[in-house]
């Protein structure tokens, strides 16, 4: 949908940033900000920060910033469209209609018939599930130590055998057998229609608004497959999917439990491991790792500890550290599962596993050791000359001969003796580090550095003060700031753009609205003639090394002469700003 600009800002003006956010976090102020615990990640010490006079948040910890609309965009993991209304609503604000082409309006109706029908099959499930007539279902969950309110909780359901209810209970309440087919829920054939789902527990699939959107079914017996999910629908995405996320994300924790089953997820949070979460099947898919991102760093596999389990653990640790996430192994054995685990451990064997958690790369250096007769002399300087491989992978020499030093004490390898490997192996050209070498980004030089955080401090003091706006820009430009995002950013505010209007702007991409929150949220100067001095002082190195730049890339000698002039004079300028 679209709404105009004056819309948007007349919803943000209604719904003041620190008041809206105080809703979800307890903030105090400090100088001319608001801290708090960041919602969006676990600490100890607040490190979020809200700014009422740009009307902008930004954690110093996680680095996730924007305005008020990204924020409930990311809280609640809302569209933009969602955000907006939900704060209008708040506001009391009643948004135009807008119009949508037939085919929008099509699909959005069909959406919406699609979780009416989820609804009701949810609500089906569970009654059919809790009649006494039908035990089966609730037998088999009271057998899997399933309390009745974890049952609740989960919406858990089932479903008899050789059942068309769910088809016939649809047709009731008026749906046509093209949306009911596009559920997913029942097959509409000519040779017949039967409800896809029979003989089976049921596990609603949520999204992260508690919406039902799909299922999952386990037979009762011995038919196939022994697990079914829902097709992918109009609303339901299998690649898009986590099941328990929709509790998951509301944890207080820094990392999440990625289990294999729904049961498994279900087994954890009713033992009070409330961050647990799982993929339809083992296999990871592209788009679930920057899902479980949004939310945290960092994630502990618990993988069925089978041979299936171990592979997929494989496959998903690089997937998720190429999305930015540290990975850690839950050793389950003897167990299968996390499911058996706690029926026969219990939660505080589980506590001292998690404890110990293993860091995956030293987990998978072991699973390599299991491939090599380590008493064999040849086949252990094979693994030796294969893990010394692995650990080429690790640009960072710091990071290299940390880990090099953990397998060295797990495998109990001598140190130097490794570490002499790898520096052999890493110059034969083995290794990431070797491969990337060309593309990796140079860090930021010292000088680099000082001066991007003076075109951070300059953008967001004059954000905060509007009143310096057109003073700065009679004495620099946008082309003065160094880097693309600082120009733009510079350009934006010296054209009238406000922070929030800003944040709006980057709202599609959650990499570039943190990068910009940041840049706005630096400093917050409460002292007025302490600001504008700072101001004044940043004004002229951000000229000095504008000039300095023009200088390196004077295309003649008269060129050159002009830019030398205009830095002498520079030299001896004095900025008072009023």
């Amino acid at each position: 949908m679209y709404y105009s600009d004056e819309i948007i800002e007349e919803v943000k003006n209604a719904n003041d940033i620190v008041d809206v956010i105080s809703g979800y976090v307890q903030l105090t102020k400090k100088g001319a900000s608001w801290f708090g615990l960041c919602p969006f990640h676990s600490e100890k010490t607040p490190s979020f920060s809200v700014s009422r006079s740009k009307q902008i948040y930004y954690c110093f910890g996680c680095h996730s910033g924007g305005n008020v609309i990204s924020f409930v965009m990311q809280y609640e993991n809302y569209t933009f469209d969602e955000a907006l209304r939900f704060l209008a609503d708040r506001a009391g604000i009643r948004l135009p209609e807008v119009s949508l082409s037939t085919s929008e309006r099509k699909d959005k109706d069909l959406k919406t018939r699609l979780m009416e029908i989820h609804r009701i099959a949810a609500n089906h499930y569970y009654h059919e599930l809790v009649d006494p007539r039908s035990p089966a279902g609730l037998d088999y969950f009271h057998k899997r130590k399933l309390s009745d309110d974890t049952i609740r909780h989960f919406g858990l359901g089932y479903t008899g055998i050789g059942s068309s209810k769910l088809y016939k209970l649809l047709k009731e309440k008026g749906y046509d057998d093209y949306t009911i087919k596009e559920s997913g829920l029942v097959t509409i054939e000519e040779k017949g229609t039967h409800d896809k789902f029979w003989n089976r527990v049921m596990f609603p699939l949520m999204d992260i608004n508690n919406r039902v959107i799909g299922f999952g079914g386990r037979v009762l017996g011995d038919g196939l497959p022994k697990y079914m999910n829902s097709p992918e629908t109009k609303i339901f995405e299998k690649n898009r999917f986590l099941f328990g996320l929709n509790y998951a994300r509301k944890t207080r924790r820094d990392y999440f439990f990625l289990c294999e089953g729904n049961m498994d997820v279900i087994a954890m949070h009713q033992a009070g491991y409330t961050n647990a979460v799982a993929s339809l099947g083992t296999s990871l898919t592209a788009n679930q790792p920057s899902l479980i991102k949004r939310y945290v760093n960092k994630v502990i596999l618990t993988y069925d500890s089978d041979d299936a389990g171990i592979a997929a653990a494989m496959r998903a640790i690089p997937m998720l550290n190429d999305a930015g996430i540290s990975v850690k192994i839950l050793d389950l054995a003897p167990c299968k599962d996390p499911d058996e685990f706690l029926t026969k451990m219990g939660a505080e064997e589980m506590d001292r596993r998690i404890a110990d958690a293993e860091n995956s790369f030293v987990w998978s250096i072991g699973i390599l050791r299991k491939k090599y007769d380590m008493q064999d002399p040849q086949q252990k300087t094979e693994f030796e000359h294969k893990a010394a491989e692995q650990l080429c992978s690790f640009s960072e020499p710091l990071e290299r001969d940390n880990y090099t030093r953990a397998v060295c004490t797990k495998y109990m390898i001598p140190y130097e003796e490794l570490k002499s490997l790898v520096n052999s192996t890493g110059n034969k050209g083995y290794g990431i580090n070797a491969a990337n070498k060309s593309i990796e980004r140079p860090r930021l030089r010292r000088a680099d550095d000082g001066i991007m955080k003076t075109q951070s401090f300059l953008i967001s003091s004059i954000c905060a003060d509007k009143s310096l706006v057109s003073q700065v820009k009679e004495l620099i430009c946008a082309d003065d700031f160094d880097g693309d995002l600082y120009k733009e950013i510079a350009g934006e505010i010296f054209s009238g753009t406000s922070a929030s209007e800003l944040m709006d702007r980057y709202a599609g991409d959650r990499d570039m609205l943190d990068r910009a929150a940041q840049i706005l949220n630096y400093s917050e100067e409460e002292n007025s003639s302490e600001l504008k001095a700072a101001v004044a002082a940043a004004i002229l190195r951000i000229k000095q090394n504008s000039l300095d730049r023009d200088a390196k890339n004077a295309a003649d000698i008269a060129a050159l002469q002009n830019v030398i002039k205009e830095q002498a004079a520079w030299k001896s300028r004095k900025i008072v700003l009023r």
